[in-house]
């Protein structure tokens, strides 16, 4: 009877011992799993995309029209890695066209004069009101000595953000893509318009614009923007800044910046009526996209409000 006690009794440990083994391989796996969450999509919003991409993937990204660089942050300061937006310029008048100087400096202190190719351009600028109304997106000009030269159409009163969007073509920030922004005021009677609601389409000279896709905040979500006319499909849209739509973003309340970058190649004067898009939006709420399209020589601009969960 002792011996079968003892048995017993020592079966029971056995069965203790691996019941607590199987416990710390669970708590491990546990572990883990959660150190590795941030290669899932979307899990790791401070990373590129193409970070945790195969090679074949990036490959695939790079042959995309503007996806050989991703943006850098939201474009809601002045400065960034070393970088910076410079501007003696703090109001500027209303009602008239108005030249915007300003200078990018880099982690030297000097201004940069070697800026890359991004979309045909070495330097794009985007004015925005508070209420993101009066957009503008402008290539200035460049001197010699740095300083650019942004001629904007006619500004209403209020608080605007403008943004400049470049590529270092040298230095600790080669090859990669910077938006940097600062905020002027427009003196005068700034009555602020409301954001229209949120909608699947527009109108613009003529034109349908349809957007289609639900993007969820922080993660890579593919959008396809339809153009018709007259109720017929679009297929003659030319193209403009090396693809056939700009599609650009910003969000209510701290007018933050997106570039939507385009995934349909360009194959020759007869893009549409279909086009797609690689959109990344880092927030939730309303954003306010804007759709530049050209079509016999002529620019078109659509602007609509899209919801992100």
């Amino acid at each position: 009877m002792v011996t079968s006690y003892r048995f017993i009794a020592r079966r029971r440990g056995l069965a203790a011992t691996g019941a607590a083994a199987a416990l710390a391989l669970t708590l491990a796996a546990c572990c883990s799993s959660s150190s590795d969450s941030s290669s899932m999509p979307g899990m790791d919003r401070g990373s590129k995309s193409s970070a945790s991409a195969s090679p074949s993937a990036s490959q695939a990204m790079g042959d995309m029209p503007g996806m050989d660089h991703m943006a850098r942050g939201n474009g809601l300061s002045d400065t960034r890695d070393g970088y910076r937006l410079i501007s003696k310029d703090a109001t500027l008048p209303s009602g008239k066209q108005t030249a915007y100087r300003f200078t990018v400096t880099g982690p030297d202190g000097r201004p940069v004069t070697g800026f890359a190719l991004d979309q045909t351009k070495r330097m794009h600028f985007y004015a925005i009101r508070s209420d993101l109304t009066g957009f503008q997106h402008i290539h200035p000009t460049m001197a010699a000595d740095g300083t650019w030269s942004a001629n904007l159409s006619s500004l209403a009163p209020g608080s605007w953000r403008l943004f400049a969007s470049f590529t270092p073509e040298a230095g600790p920030g080669k090859g990669k893509d910077f938006v940097l922004s600062r905020t002027v005021t427009v003196p005068g009677d700034a009555a602020k318009a409301p954001l229209p609601a949120p909608a699947t389409s527009t109108q613009a000279d003529g034109y349908t614009v349809t957007v289609k896709g639900e993007p969820m905040a922080g993660m890579a979500h593919p959008l396809t923007v339809s153009i018709a006319k007259d109720g017929k499909p679009v297929t003659d849209l030319e193209p403009y800044l090396d693809t056939y739509a700009h599609l650009t973003a910003f969000h209510e309340g701290d007018a933050a910046f997106a570039h939507l970058h385009p995934t349909t190649k360009v194959t020759g004067d007869n893009g549409g009526p279909d086009l797609s898009f690689h959109a990344e939006l880092p927030t939730s709420g309303n954003w306010r996209l804007f759709l530049q399209f050209q079509t016999g020589g002529k620019l078109h601009t659509a602007a609509l409000t899209l919801r992100v969960g």
